[in-house]
Parts: structure tokens; C-alpha cells; sequence
């Protein structure tokens, strides 16, 4: 797995990240659209009277170089609004989670407040920075940026570029247990360096549209297995987020408690067996055991 915000924000932005490494199951009929009106409309939603003039200068500059536009599928998550903003706002406790299942080669290391260093682990590295958030009632917008490279056999040559990548989530119809649940919404703009508009459409578009289109589902569905887990066994995900080294203390007792809607009664099951499952999806079909830190 790849990267809900640092893949949603690394997944479109630093250009490979969408498309390198593509190693999530399954790609999808829909892959959303780029229709101009569409841009239009999301583009004029960008709320850059609200922004500081040094960043509103960044969304305006990217959205001038755009190549590649793209609206990707509305996808839908299992939890409650505060653990998805929670995992939008600080991705690297994200992506800690799956390095401590074992189902990703992604790095993300924070690089000041709202900013990480990103290596997929297939060829891309690139720096992301949150430039806006914002709540509105039960939903949010969240603002990234990201520049990268990528160098590896998909390509014949380094590339480079950057992205900006607006998500928007709100509350979607509880399920049918009326457990909660929530719209997610990404809006990407991608400029690849020194390639045109035509290589960059014909050439790049279907690899990197494809991937982003699986990236967001993938992660969508393992948002909402482990709040669903969490909901179950709270005693056990707060054992396996415990286990996440890379993430502050503070970090990790407020994802745990997130996830769980704030349950901590001891249910039976430990870490493992919690950890086996959330990771069943994504790890080699022979891989029998609970995966372990490294």
C-alpha cells in the first residue's frame, strides 16, 4: 500500500506516487472525470480569500501550470468525521500503522508542522505540505502541496513535478447498523516538468488516473476496517497502535481513541489478532502470520 491523506496527497502528487507503485489490489470502471466545467467548478469552490497571501500565491501558481486535472471517484468511509480528519491532517500516524502491519513501503516523516518527506519505496520521493484546513459543521477541506521525482523502469527518464490536491469529506448516510459515515471527495491539479500537454494526457493520464482511482478506494476501505476493528476489539488496536514507534505518544492514544469512539472496555482478541486482520487484504496470499515491526 502506498498513500487517506498522505496517500491521497502523495498519491496525486509527486506523480509516480499515483502511478509507480500501484500496489494495491484492483482498479476500477470509474475513474472519475476531467471535464473542464468541472475543473471550472472546482476551482472557483477554492477558498482563497480565506487563505494567507504567501499561500494563496502557491494554489494560484499550480493551478496555472496544471497539465493533468482530475476528479477522482466520491468515495465512502466508515467512521466517525474527527478520525478522518484526524488521519487527513496527520498521515504519517497513517503510514505508521501500515509499516507496523507490514503492508507498505511508504515512508513519511515529518518535516515541520504540516510538512513530510515521502519515499513510496518504488522510486518516488517528494516533500507534501498541508496549506489549508478547515471544518465546516461535520465536514472538512484540506489543502495539500506536493513536489517530487520519480526514477525507475516505468519511465526512460527521471521526472519531476508537483500537485495540488484538494479533499473535501462531509457526512454521508449512516450505515445500516446507523454506525457513521462519511463522503470523501479529491480534487487533484498535476504538472509534470519539461513534458507537454499532450505526452503528459496521452502518455501518463491512464497509469496515473488508474492508481490514484485504486490508491483512494484502497484506503477508503482500510479506514473503515479499522475503525470497524476498533469498534470491536478498542483494547486491542490501542496494543497495536502502541506498537507505532514513529508517532508521538499523544498521537497515538488519540487515534486509537478516535477509532474506537472513545471505547475503552478490554474485549477479548489481542493485537495480533487484530493486526492479522486489518492486514489480511493487502498482504501475499501466503502469508500466515501477524506481521511484526521492523
Amino acid at each position: 500500500m502506498t498513500g487517506l491523506s498522505s496517500r491521497i496527497a502523495a498519491a496525486a502528487c509527486a506523480l509516480a506516487a499515483a502511478s509507480a507503485a500501484a500496489a494495491m489490489p484492483g482498479l476500477r470502471a470509474d475513474t472519475g472525470t476531467s471535464a473542464r466545467e468541472v475543473r471550472r467548478q472546482a476551482e472557483a469552490a477554492l477558498p482563497l480569500d480565506r487563505m494567507p497571501a504567501a499561500t494563496r500565491a502557491v494554489v494560484e501558481r499550480q493551478l496555472r501550470a496544471t497539465a493533468l486535472y482530475r476528479r477522482l471517484p466520491v468515495e465512502t468511509v466508515g467512521c466517525d468525521p474527527e478520525l478522518l480528519d484526524f488521519v487527513l491532517t496527520k498521515p504519517d500516524t497513517l503510514v505508521d500503522l501500515w509499516r507496523v502491519l507490514g503492508i507498505s513501503r511508504v515512508a513519511l516523516d515529518p518535516a515541520g508542522p504540516g510538512q513530510w518527506r515521502l519515499s513510496d519505496g518504488w522510486g518516488t520521493v517528494g516533500a507534501v505540505r498541508l496549506l489549508h484546513h478547515e471544518r465546516r459543521g461535520g465536514g472538512g477541506l484540506l489543502v495539500f502541496h506536493g513536489r517530487g521525482g520519480y526514477a525507475g523502469p516505468l519511465s526512460p527518464r527521471d521526472l519531476s513535478g508537483s500537485c495540488l490536491v484538494v479533499v473535501r469529506h462531509w457526512p454521508a448516510a449512516a450505515a445500516t447498523d446507523g454506525s457513521p459515515r462519511q463522503t470523501v471527495q479529491v480534487d487533484a491539479f498535476l504538472d509534470v516538468d519539461g513534458l507537454g500537454l499532450e505526452v503528459v494526457t496521452r502518455a501518463l493520464q491512464p497509469l496515473i488516473v488508474q492508481s490514484a482511482t485504486a490508491n483512494l478506494h484502497e484506503i477508503s476501505l482500510f479506514v473503515s476496517q479499522f475503525a470497524a476493528a476498533a469498534e470491536r476489539n478498542p483494547a486491542g488496536v490501542a496494543r497495536l497502535t502502541a506498537r507505532m514507534s514513529r508517532t508521538p505518544g499523544d498521537d497515538r492514544t488519540t487515534l486509537a481513541a478516535l477509532a474506537s469512539g472513545r471505547r475503552v472496555a478490554v474485549a477479548a482478541g489481542g493485537d495480533d489478532e487484530v493486526g492479522t486482520a486489518l492486514a489480511a487484504r493487502w498482504l501475499p496470499a501466503d502469508e500466515h502470520e501477524a506481521p511484526t515491526t521492523h
